[in-house]
């Protein structure tokens, strides 16, 4: 949910405050008046949709976007060729009209770091799908990868950390759902950490249209071991690494 600061102003996104029952387990959600959308804004829940986000509501914006995108390049490259057509002889848009050329679509973050390919570990146990999980995030840089030491908090998901690394390994045959990717986002906002989720049943539309929005990766495991990205974020782990 959105929520406004009142000292800077500014709108960050917060899972809903809660709070367990020791005794029975009940889970109380806190009322909190969330922040409204801006008029026109094409807000969701007071946030803006994030650019390049997978299902439903991202389908739509990726749209929107491509069709704005296409009118931009489409101006320029008229006003180009104008130029072009009144300097010196040329193709419209083209470096020897005058005008420059469009770099094209460029990906965020660093080149990919070689790597040597992924040894997976067939899977018996849940045992062996935190085990996998370690092995993979080593393999994608992060240094001294265990279990904490201290004692986890009852959970199906098991907790994994290294320097700059907050992971979960949900073992279980139910998909992880919107407050475990809430969770883990919070846990790594804490630390200031990045965020990672592996799953072995995949996830449901909620937690990974949520996992987009904050920008965890996620990542699926089959009984061979071998983790597969869900989502953008994931992609980009995999393409840059630690």
């Amino acid at each position: 949910m959105a929520v406004r600061c009142a000292a800077c102003t500014r709108v960050s996104e917060w899972p809903h405050p809660e709070v367990g029952c020791t005794s029975c387990g009940t889970v109380v959600r806190i009322p909190v008046h969330p922040v409204g959308a801006e008029p026109g804004a094409g807000a969701l829940d007071g946030l803006l949709p994030r650019p390049g986000v997978r299902g439903p509501t991202g389908a739509a914006g990726s749209a929107d976007g491509g069709r704005a995108g296409s009118a931009g390049r489409a101006g320029f490259s008229g006003s180009a060729g104008a130029q072009g057509t009144a300097g010196a002889p040329g193709t419209a848009g083209s470096p020897g009209a005058g005008g420059p050329a469009d770099p094209g679509p460029v990906r965020p973050g660093a080149a990919p770091v070689p790597r040597p390919a992924f040894r997976p570990v067939t899977i018996r146990t849940a045992r062996d799908a935190v085990s996998t999980a370690a092995l993979y995030l080593r393999w994608l840089g992060f240094q001294d990868v265990r279990q904490p030491d201290v004692p986890p908090i009852p959970s199906a998901a098991v907790d994994l950390r290294a320097p700059g690394l907050v992971a979960q390994v949900d073992p279980t045959t139910a998909p992880a759902g919107l407050r475990a990717v809430e969770c883990v986002w919070l846990n790594g906002l804490t630390a200031s950490a990045t965020s990672v989720y592996f799953a072995l049943a995949g996830y449901t539309q909620d937690a990974r249209s949520r996992a987009d929005d904050l920008g965890i990766p996620l990542f699926v495991m089959d009984l061979t071991g071998m983790p597969q990205p869900v989502n953008d974020p994931a992609d980009a782990l995999v393409g840059g690494g630690a």
